[in-house]
């Protein structure tokens, strides 16, 4: 029997669906042949290792995060550290397997044996669960039943059927189901997180590699873990995970288009790569157009170094400029 998702299309989501299409539109269209892709996807992928791991527990911020990716030496835990190494080689190996139009069980073993090697709590990565587990108060099908449910899912919907969808809504199911089933005894929230970017990936949708719906998951965890379990609540239907889904896509497309906008700008110049209080900055001063160094230290909530910390390579970069006395001087968008 083949798994038959329920939902519906309401006003609400079909608007998210036309909203994202215009979005990936413009993105898709703006980097055509743009010298600096490869430092937008290197970003993601460091937001996609950071937001993803941290939602599991992992307490490494972005930037340490960007530097396990270079090979620096970090005085944290082996585990830790291992937990990112593995999520940048899983990010690695969907990107590589992009164009794969068919998954099989053999796929989603090997992805979570890259995710989850010398990382499990229980159980073996790279093998289905023979335990029983429990999920706060969600308790997923017993072990027997995951291959079954996992053929029906995999074999009979996700290759078979689900190409007729939108594939942000193929995507969101994909999350959903996978979480459902949690096929494995130790690391299906990454895993889970993975296979619904690897189908955007094979299906064409983010065809550049530079977006993070992860960061939308991470930011507000209690809503994310509510949204999942909404689903349960409602007899399996799948509409409101799918309207905060693609909720959570729209914003991420949002974001990636004003980064593209970023890079647009200092096209040129110093090519800057933004930490998330770099972006806040940005957006303060969208919204209050200047600022003062006062008004920086208190709406960040950083102290007056951390503010010349973000300030240097934005002025650099030229994306803001200082005007003003040097008493009263206040900051602008450039």
């Amino acid at each position: 029997m083949s798994y038959h998702p329920q939902f519906t299309i309401t006003p609400a989501l079909l608007a998210r669906v036309e909203a994202i299409a215009a979005l990936r539109e413009r993105i898709q269209g703006a980097t055509v042949q743009v010298a600096w892709i490869p430092v937008l996807q290197k970003d993601t992928r460091a937001r996609n290792a950071h937001s993803s791991t941290a939602i599991e527990g992992n307490p490494l911020t972005l930037e340490q995060v960007r530097a396990v990716e270079k090979g620096e030496a970090l005085p944290v835990p082996t585990r830790i550290r291992r937990e990112v190494v593995n999520y940048f080689a899983a990010l690695r190996h969907i990107e590589n397997q992009a164009a794969k139009k068919r998954l099989t069980h053999e796929d989603v073993l090997r992805l979570h044996g890259i995710i989850a090697g010398e990382v499990m709590n229980q159980g073996e990565a790279g093998r289905y669960r023979t335990i029983r587990v429990r999920v706060g108060t969600y308790v997923p099908p017993p072990p027997e039943e995951v291959s079954g449910l996992m053929f029906e899912f995999l074999v009979e919907w996700w290759n078979k059927d689900s190409p007729v969808l939108s594939p942000v809504l193929s995507s969101a199911i994909v999350h959903y189901r996978f979480e459902a089933i949690h096929p494995f005894a130790d690391g299906n929230g990454r895993t889970g997180r993975l296979l619904a970017l690897w189908e955007l990936y094979r299906r064409g949708f983010d065809s550049h590699h530079i977006f993070s719906v992860d960061e939308f998951y991470w930011e507000d965890r209690p809503r994310y873990y509510a949204a999942l379990q909404a689903v349960r609540q409602q007899g399996d239907d799948l509409t409101s995970w799918l309207e905060y889904s693609l909720e959570g896509l729209q914003q991420t497309l949002e974001r990636v288009w004003q980064r593209i906008q970023q890079f647009s700008a200092s096209k040129g110049r110093t090519k800057l790569v933004l930490r998330p209080k770099q972006e806040q900055l940005l957006q303060l001063l969208r919204a209050q157009g200047s600022l003062s160094p006062r008004d920086i230290w208190d709406g960040l909530r950083i102290s007056k170094q951390g503010a010349m910390d973000l300030l240097r390579p934005l002025l650099k970069a030229g994306l803001i400029e200082r005007v003003g006395t040097l008493k009263h001087g206040r900051y602008v968008l450039k």
